[in-house]
């Protein structure tokens, strides 16, 4: 088939990759490749983690999603950490939610390992000796992002033409991979959620990622083998530019430095923010549209990473006779088309 993919980021970049394996003609239109969230997201495959965050299905998603990674960062040559993650309580009211979360994947048959705080500092030697405990979750894994768009636009040429404008190719479909910015009529089924994430260089950086809470202030911490940590996310609904802001560059150090106290130590290397796209029911919208021409691959919130190789599966069979998977159809969200009775 022909298709245009209209959008750079790393779900566009996947899905066309993906397509163009399996010999489709594929042109990608994006003026600013790689310039949205996945530019500067945390590379978390951590579905377990994020599961007292996500929606409903999200877990299952992202269970399918992890699974693909291992083979996915092997065929991009892009190393993937396996030291899973660790969350962390900073005191009681914190361990509540640590033991929620352990509770919940209990029940899906995830593994979690509960963690007092001499079996938390086992672990995770830099950690505060205050934590009250954790939850030890050996399953997740991390990428660099940016390694993996590296990857991707070696494989992948990109034409920096405006990506919401009519790119004058004929094509048979057109895949919608705009992040916060549909074009219309489907503008109104993403909005844009701002993320704040800080880079730090550490000579002495975690193990794992960590992810907390302290004091109920939630915050990541996910470590490179370069000695980079980056830590994030502030989550915002707002209709402002996302550019980073005092008080969450604010939250996230202070809640940072107070589970890692070696981190008061690091250079600061990096400041951003970005939106992500998130959906009415904050559930991806991949599949197919009431336009037979038309098919999106936007909506994934805090989860494109993860996402990405699962994505780029399900708009490729998609396009080859495949039915939609019912959690992510857009049409869900869509009304259907009006019709002309005779």
């Amino acid at each position: 088939m022909r298709v245009l993919v209209r959008g750079a980021g790393i779900i566009g970049l996947a899905v066309a990759e993906e397509l163009l394996l399996r010999g489709h003609r594929v042109r990608v239109v994006d003026p600013a490749p790689c310039s949205g969230a996945s530019g500067v997201a945390a590379g978390m495959l951590a579905p377990a983690a994020e599961a007292t965050w996500a929606a409903p299905g999200v877990l299952d998603l992202g269970l399918r999603g992890l699974a693909l990674w291992p083979g996915y960062a092997e065929r991009l040559g892009v190393p993937l950490a396996a030291a899973g993650t660790v969350l962390v309580a900073r005191d009681g009211r914190d361990l509540v939610e640590a033991r929620r979360q352990a509770a919940l994947l209990a029940e899906h048959g995830i593994e979690a390992v509960p963690l007092d705080p001499a079996a938390l500092a086992q672990v995770e030697p830099r950690l505060t000796s205050r934590a009250a405990g954790g939850v030890l979750l050996p399953g997740d894994r991390s990428v660099d992002p940016r390694a993996v768009l590296a990857a991707l636009l070696e494989r992948v040429e990109v034409d920096g033409v405006d990506a919401g404008v009519d790119a004058r190719v004929e094509h048979d479909v057109e895949v919608l991979a705009t992040g916060c910015s549909l074009r219309a009529p489907y503008s109104h089924l993403v909005r844009p959620v701002r993320g704040e994430a800080v880079r730090l260089r550490s000579d002495d950086p975690p193990s794992c990622v960590v992810r907390g809470w302290v004091f109920g202030e939630p915050v990541y911490l996910v470590p490179r083998a370069s000695g980079e940590v980056v830590v994030g996310a502030t989550v915002e609904e707002h209709d402002e530019p996302a550019v980073p802001t005092a008080g969450g560059v604010r939250r996230l150090l202070a809640a940072a430095t107070e589970l890692l106290p070696g981190l008061d130590r690091a250079a600061v290397v990096e400041v951003a923010a970005r939106d992500r796209p998130g959906s009415p029911d904050d559930l991806p919208l991949v599949g197919p549209t009431h336009d037979p021409g038309v098919v999106l691959a936007a909506g994934h919130f805090r989860h494109g990473v993860l996402l990405a190789p699962l994505t780029a599966l399900l708009v490729a069979d998609l396009l080859e006779g495949a039915d939609p998977d019912p959690l992510t159809d857009p049409r869900r969200l869509l009304e259907e088309p009006c019709t002309t009775r005779p």
